[in-house]
């Protein structure tokens, strides 16, 4: 594909913005503009951190609990069945009719991440705009207030379901948005699963080029080749969090990836992007890092055997674990279950920590990283 200056110049602009751009649906299928100006979550951070309390509620959904920085990750709670999705894309392309968002399902979640050593969520952030992942971002966002961090796919589904454009960051990768003044997050660009020749429609890095129209109902279509496709691939997050002392903390969290093209130019809408690995490259240098305490990641050994000796964490967490389709009340029915990943990263001394159950939680602080007992949180499914 030639390269085209014009869009790659553009590209540039987005990437090297300190805290990213809000979205705005003035100009449908453009990029949108404007930047906040400090911090992105203003509110947080009166008290130096000690810990991150990390919690997994199925799928790649997280909370990541910074002091009184909460930050959720996807939040994918509703459950569409199997059998309205037919299609390409591995039989998610397209979908019988459009679904709601299973708000009752959210309240109650939202209700039980604040308890315990919980506290209401102040930033969203979406890997990649799949429905099993930012399906429930718009409903999040209207009943948190708090700002939203992910592809324009993410921030243009948001504005269909009633969210003001300007509570919408829109991220393509490079940017480093300071949160406030002991975290910070950069944004890796990343692939999908999969690949071209076996799953276009979720492999292929597609972003959404306008707003779409919810149905007479109020509700989108979750397909991957409808309303939801991956939104230009995946992003990957990669956190430093400062802790009043010489330790700080640091997580990187990626919720797909295909070894495919991780090495490969990322192109959309014919930008180029540069390569994944590139992306998570500079992200480490920026943040000063030869190495993470943990990584969060997907896509098993193959790209683990990437991205691994860039990172080189002390600890790995399976990622996009469970069924979308199962119940959320009925708890992770999919257990990790990955030999090959299992003996590589033990011939390269990182230790595995796979999620069980939902709602299980872990801290990392100066210490370490270890599990810790959330039973709290677990009580009001019985799990």
């Amino acid at each position: 594909m030639a390269w085209n200056w014009k869009c790659a110049f553009a590209a540039m602009a987005f990437a090297t913005a300190l805290a990213g751009c809000h979205g705005n649906d003035d100009h449908d299928g453009e990029p949108p503009g404007g930047s906040p100006s400090g911090p992105l979550v203003p509110d947080t951070g009166k008290v130096a951190p000690t810990e991150v309390r990390m919690t997994w509620f199925g799928i790649s959904n997280w909370t990541f609990k910074i002091g009184d920085l909460n930050i959720l990750m996807d939040g994918y709670t509703t459950r569409i069945p199997q059998d309205y999705f037919y299609g390409g894309g591995g039989g998610l392309a397209y979908t019988r009719a459009a679904w709601p968002i299973d708000k009752a399902g959210v309240d109650k979640l939202d209700t039980v991440l604040r308890s315990g050593p919980g506290s209401p969520v102040k930033l969203l952030i979406t890997g990649h705009s799949h429905f099993d992942h930012s399906f429930d971002t718009p409903y999040w966002a209207q009943i948190t207030r708090a700002p939203i961090v992910g592809s324009r796919t993410t921030c243009y589904q948001a504005q269909a379901l009633g969210v003001p454009a300007k509570q919408c960051t829109t991220v393509y990768g490079g940017e480093k948005i300071v949160l406030n003044q002991y975290v910070t997050m950069r944004v890796v660009r990343w692939n999908h699963s999969g690949t071209h020749e076996t799953n276009p429609e979720q492999h292929d890095p597609i972003e959404l080029q306008k707003v779409p129209t919810p149905d007479g109902t109020g509700n989108l279509r979750g397909g991957v080749a409808e309303d939801f496709p991956n939104g230009g691939g995946n992003r990957g997050y990669l956190f430093t969090v400062a802790t009043g002392s010489p330790r700080q903390l640091t997580f990187f969290v990626t919720n797909s990836g295909a070894a495919q093209d991780l090495d490969a130019d990322s192109i959309t809408d014919g930008i180029n992007y540069g390569k994944p690995l590139d992306s998570l490259r500079k992200a480490m240098t920026d943040a000063g890092l030869g190495a993470v305490d943990v990584w969060i990641g997907a896509g098993g050994q193959p790209v683990a055997a990437l991205a691994l000796p860039i990172l080189k964490p002390k600890a790995f967490i399976p990622n996009h674990l469970g069924s979308f389709y199962v119940p959320f009340q009925m708890g992770n029915t999919a257990p990790f279950n990955d030999a090959v990943l299992t003996s590589y990263l033990a011939a390269n001394n990182v230790a595995l920590v796979p999620p069980s159950q939902y709602l299980d939680a872990w801290v990392l602080d100066a210490d370490g990283f270890r599990q810790v007992d959330n039973a709290q949180m677990k009580q009001a499914y019985s799990f």
